[in-house]
């Protein structure tokens, strides 16, 4: 794909790092929501909208006025990541980090309000920076206050920084790209004994074992095998000492899907093997959920757009089991979310997203911004 906004990169770059200096956590961006709306006006944006606090709507007028407004999301927040990179625009927040490219995703946005200031779109377009992301669920706020119906936003588009894909190339898929997720906290109950007089108690540890393995049989005999699907318990928690009888296990872990019916199997199932293994056991068992994102859906015209102007430079994605709240934003309008490549082995941009080295050439950004415009004028 031929890159006409190469002009932009110094600017794009020091957007990028000046963000990437003060990251914050989700519901907490005030320091960043500051410095987005700041450099709004400063490009000439004159409608600018505080959502959530710290969420900004930023309304680009079309000379069209009759046409529904095409919506651009990025996300603002950061992680609680402690950052191992020795790079000068590092962090000055101890124990917090840019580690998923929402630092960059900002910076394309903000690069690409500029550009529609000098360019008047043909349709109104709404530029959503949504607090949140990496949890609770800034998406779902912000459709909840109202945004989607306000601006008449009928079609949005979102990017991710992906170390995955080469640099500059742009993957996306239609349909189901990224997976439903939910969080599964599990507590099993017995009845405490000296250790040495084991039938005077009800083990919760021996349970938990049981409740265990029986749960890693739903993905093998209760889904079909053609489904993809997860379901990872990453810690365990029990007992007291060596020589008493656990009288409390708890677990947690996390659970994904591709379709909405197989992960409402798994939680089906979870529950049930639960509360029954641990009854068979003399224990009793709870199980609490927390539902979070759905699936990223893309809509297929849109995706047939996206490939139509990368043309050589699209990758035809897998799916992935990660998971992304823009999918609350799909759940009311249709979009697409595609993934900006920033792997890039010479340069030592090799590392996953969430680590503590994470970092990307900033050039991509011009590929980001380019995107974005080429998407806009064939969707108006």
């Amino acid at each position: 794909m031929e890159n006409t906004f190469l002009y932009m990169e110094d600017e794009l770059r020091e957007l990028r790092r000046d963000l990437h200096r003060i990251p914050e956590l989700g519901l907490q961006e005030f320091k960043t929501s500051a410095y987005i709306e700041t450099k709004l006006k400063e490009f000439g944006v004159i409608h600018i909208e505080r959502v959530l606090d710290t969420g900004i709507v930023a309304l680009i007028e079309g000379h069209d006025q009759s046409l529904p407004s095409l919506a651009f999301r990025a996300d603002i927040d950061a992680l609680p990541v402690d950052e191992a990179t020795n790079m000068p625009h590092r962090s000055h927040h101890s124990g917090t980090m840019h580690a998923c490219g929402h630092d960059g995703h900002m910076a394309m946005l903000l690069g690409f309000a500029k550009h529609l200031i000098a360019n008047q779109p043909k349709c109104n377009v709404a530029l959503i920076f949504q607090p949140a992301e990496e949890g609770p669920g800034g998406a779902q706020l912000m459709v909840k206050a109202g945004i989607l119906k306000k601006y008449n936003i009928t079609r949005i588009i979102g990017c991710h920084i992906f170390p995955d894909i080469p640099q500059g190339k742009i993957a996306c898929r239609p349909g189901g790209m990224m997976a439903r997720n939910g969080e599964v906290l599990v507590r099993i109950y017995g009845k405490s004994a000296h250790g040495a007089q084991p039938q005077l108690g009800h083990d919760a540890l021996l349970a938990s074992a049981a409740v265990l393995s029986a749960l890693h049989t739903i993905l093998s005999r209760n889904t079909s095998p053609i489904d993809g699907g997860v379901l990872t318990f990453g810690t365990i928690h029990g007992g007291e000492a060596c020589n008493i009888i656990a009288k409390e296990v708890v677990l947690e872990g996390t659970m994904r899907a591709f379709s909405d019916e197989v992960y409402e199997t798994i939680a089906k199932r979870v529950a049930e093997i639960v509360q029954n293994t641990s009854r068979s056991f003399g224990c009793t068992g709870e199980v609490e959920f927390r539902h979070m994102y759905r699936v990223v859906n893309n809509d297929l015209t849109m995706v047939h757009t996206l490939k139509e102007i990368c043309g050589n430079d699209y990758i035809h994605t897998q799916p992935y089991m990660l998971a992304e709240d823009f999918s609350l934003f799909q759940r009311e309008i249709p979009g697409i979310f595609f993934f900006l490549g920033a792997k890039n082995e010479e340069k030592g941009f090799i590392h996953p997203l969430h680590s503590a080295m994470f970092d990307f050439d900033e050039r991509i950004l011009c590929y980001g911004v380019e995107t974005y415009t080429k998407l806009l004028a064939k969707l108006t």
